[in-house]
């Protein structure tokens, strides 16, 4: 049995949280929401509000477990643990933050004699919740600590040592680069089923490629679901979101020379989504009138 701090109370956090719980270990939360904390505590963990409440329940070395958005908050709530824990003391890291914020993080944790851990999770909230697959990155001997606790959270063969502070985020980042070229795949053969002569039962077809095809997968899976609770799509809107995991792959690959040319055109089709009659189409569709006669629908 561990002691865990897990800051953050998302979607993923409280799964994560629940998860640890059902393994047998004592979880604290810290969470800005009072109804969040206070449901916490229902479910068998120890809910707080307030960080230097938060910290007193550990003895022992503290592990604290951020589950934060990427970005400013990470680095705000680094910034208020740090002067409240002890040397040899964990932080771990568990939100997509970009790798060399991770390698900047444990720079700066570590002058302080804290060890820095970045976990990349994939698996969503279900797999957070039943058991997930881990992306870490640690020294040996802090991998070797946590193992025990990670295996616990993972599904069987689910937990990898990826490497040095830094790999697990830098892995995770390019786990999501490959999600968003095997979703625009997905999306693009669907969408040409549809504009075909037959009608189709897209549930159907997802299940019997989940069923011994090359392509079966928990993406197919999930798409089979999806067409069970609305088979043409009705009930959506065409704008695909983009949490900056796809964007810093491809920066990543442009410092590199490594060409993506898959997931490039996936991330830059999720920004498409996003726009509304978009200038440039209508600038094309202007030219093509200019210089063939071409028919435009007017505004």
């Amino acid at each position: 049995m561990m002691e865990i701090g897990l800051v953050g109370l998302g979607k993923m956090g409280l799964a994560l949280a629940l998860n640890m719980r059902d393994k047998g270990h004592q979880v604290a939360v810290l969470s800005r929401s009072p109804a969040k904390a206070k449901a916490a505590s229902k479910d068998g963990l120890i809910g707080t509000v307030e960080l230097s409440s938060f910290i007193t329940h550990f003895q022992g070395r503290r592990l604290i477990w951020l589950m934060v958005p990427a970005g400013d908050p990470v680095d705000q709530m680094i910034g208020q643990i740090i002067p409240l824990l002890e040397k040899g003391d964990i932080i771990i890291d568990g939100g997509n933050s970009h790798y060399r914020d991770s390698l900047r993080r444990a720079e700066m944790t570590n002058h302080a004699g804290i060890e820095y851990v970045d976990i990349g999770i994939s698996g969503g909230p279900e797999g957070a919740r039943d058991g997930a697959c881990m992306m870490v990155g640690a020294s040996e001997s802090i991998y070797l600590f946590l193992e025990p606790l990670l295996k616990d959270l993972c599904v069987e063969n689910g937990c990898l040592h990826a490497g040095p502070t830094g790999a697990g985020h830098f892995i995770k980042m390019v786990h999501n680069g490959i999600e968003y070229g095997m979703l625009q795949a997905i999306a693009e053969g669907f969408e040409l089923m549809d504009a075909g002569p037959y009608e189709l039962d897209y549930q159907a077809i997802a299940k019997l490629w989940n069923n011994g095809s090359v392509i079966r997968s928990w993406l197919i899976e999930l798409t089979a679901k999806l067409f069970a609770k609305d088979p043409h799509l009705q009930k959506l809107k065409g704008v695909i979101g983009s949490s900056g995991t796809g964007l810093w792959t491809v920066e990543e690959a442009l410092s590199r020379q490594v060409p993506l040319p898959v997931i490039s055109q996936a991330l830059f089709t999720r920004y498409r989504s996003g726009q509304d009659d978009p200038f440039s189409a209508r600038l094309i569709a202007g030219l093509r009138q200019e210089f063939g006669g071409h028919a435009v629908e007017k505004a």
